[in-house]
């Protein structure tokens, strides 16, 4: 277990997991899209429960809540389904995916948890990019600025110190 993050170093983890929340995001809409034209024949909260599941999955955040755990337990089989194709279906996303699952690892094992398993799930369903360098915080923040303004939503500047940018990765 590491020991606890500085002031400064909490404020960059802070930063740096609105960014992956935005790569998220931008997973969410595109599986959604992509499940809209799979099943035309569902309605709106079917479309939004299957991929918040999926994005939730792929991430390793299920919600708690009873009714997500009752849904995910429904269409498990599905969901691995969709699951498995995202490789196929998603490619101009992987660079995105992988730095951010990454950096979403990074500030786990920062604040003192240490789970490989979502790297090991997006690897063996071929999202990860293993080749890819670790992003630095800066050029992490970089590529989510510009997936945001490319989807148009927002993200504040985070000013990221060079010292602050290699912090995490030592």
């Amino acid at each position: 277990m590491s020991e606890q993050p500085t002031v400064e170093q909490s404020k960059l983890i802070g930063a740096l997991r609105e960014g992956v929340a935005l790569v998220q995001m931008v997973f969410f809409k595109e599986i959604k899209a992509i499940l809209e034209k799979k099943h035309p024949d569902k309605d709106l909260s079917y479309y939004l429960m299957l991929a918040g599941a999926i994005t939730n999955e792929l991430f390793g955040t299920p919600n708690p809540e009873e009714k997500f755990v009752a849904f995910r337990q429904e269409y498990r089989a599905l969901i691995e389904e969709e699951m498995s194709g995202l490789a196929e279906s998603l490619p101009h996303l992987r660079n995105s995916l992988t730095d951010a699952l990454r950096v979403q690892t990074l500030c786990d094992n920062q604040e003192g948890i240490d789970d490989p398993g979502v790297l090991q799930t997006a690897e063996a369903l071929g999202v990860l990019l293993k080749d890819r360098d670790l992003p630095l915080p800066s050029s992490f923040m970089t590529l989510v600025r510009g997936l945001g303004e490319q989807y148009q939503l927002v993200v504040a500047p985070v000013e990221i110190s060079p010292e602050e940018d290699q912090s995490l990765l030592h």
